[in-house]
C-alpha cells in the first residue's frame, strides 16, 4: 500500500516520538511506539500485500491471490529485490495453473531474483523443473531437480523429487 521509503520514514519518525516519551518518562508511550515502529520495518521487509496474497494462495484461491498481487503496480520500485522475487514466484504459482511458458519466465526470474528461504527457492526450481519436463528439456531438468534436492535440507520435497525423478526416467 504505502511505497517502501514512507515506510521508513514513518518508522525514524516513530522511534524519535518515541525517545522523546521516553526523555518526559511517558514508559508506556515510548514502548508502544517502538511497538509501532517495528510494524513498518517489518512492512519495509515484508510487503503486506504479498502476504496477503500468501494467505490467499493458501486457501487455493488463485482468483484471490491474483487480486492482491495486481494491486502492486510497478514491483521493480514499489518492492524490495527478494519481494519482487516472491511476487514473480506467485505470479508463477498461479500461471503454472493456465499458461507453461508465462510461469517459466516468472520462476526463472524469481529465481534470478532471489527468495529469502531455501525452501521456497527449492520449491521455486522444482515447480520449473516440472515445467521443463512437460516441454521435454531431460537435461535441465534434471539440473534443476538436483538444486532443488540441495536446497531441501529439510527433506520437505523429497517425495516430489522422487516422484519427478522417476518420470524424468520415462522421457
Amino acid at each position: 500500500m504505502f511505497p517502501k521509503f514512507i515506510k521508513i520514514v514513518l518508522a525514524v519518525l516513530t522511534i524519535g516520538y518515541a525517545v522523546y516519551q521516553f526523555i518526559e518518562s511517558n514508559i508506556g508511550n515510548g514502548i508502544a511506539l517502538l511497538f509501532l515502529a517495528a510494524v513498518f520495518v517489518f512492512l519495509y521487509f515484508k510487503n503486506e500485500l504479498i502476504l496477503l496474497s500468501f494467505l490467499r494462495l493458501r486457501k487455493q484461491d488463485f482468483e484471490g491471490t491474483l487480486r492482491w498481487l495486481q494491486r502492486i503496480k510497478n514491483p521493480k520500485t514499489a518492492l524490495t529485490q527478494k519481494q519482487e522475487g516472491y511476487f514473480h514466484f506467485l505470479h508463477g504459482v498461479i500461471e503454472s495453473q493456465k499458461n507453461l511458458t508465462k510461469a517459466e519466465r516468472h520462476f526463472k526470474k524469481a529465481i534470478s531474483l532471489g527468495l529469502n528461504m531455501k525452501h521456497d527457492l527449492a520449491m521455486a526450481k522444482l515447480s520449473l523443473a516440472g515445467i521443463v519436463m512437460q516441454k521435454r528439456r531431460k537435461r535441465e531438468a534434471t539440473s534443476l531437480l538436483n538444486e532443488a534436492k540441495k536446497l531441501d535440507k529439510q527433506g520437505m520435497l523429497a517425495e516430489q523429487i522422487k516422484l519427478m525423478q522417476q518420470q524424468l526416467k520415462k522421457i
